[in-house]
């Protein structure tokens, strides 16, 4: 749980930054989506020797 100490008289939008500040260093979001958008690990390697595939013929190419 994040708590974000608002002192006497402080603006509330200096207060909400500090929270958005504190919850981006949590991490939260950033997991939440990665795990919406989960890709399973023989697909990612699948994407990965594509890539290198491609590489490889563009630099085959450019060789000639």
């Amino acid at each position: 749980m994040i708590v974000v100490p608002i002192k006497e008289g402080e603006n509330i939008e200096r207060a909400l930054k500090k929270f958005k500040r504190k919850f981006e260093k949590t991490g939260m979001m950033r997991e939440l989506r990665n795990r919406q958008a989960f890709t399973p690990q023989s697909v990612v390697r699948r994407e990965k020797l594509e890539k290198a595939i491609y590489v490889q013929q563009l630099q085959r190419n450019v060789e000639f």
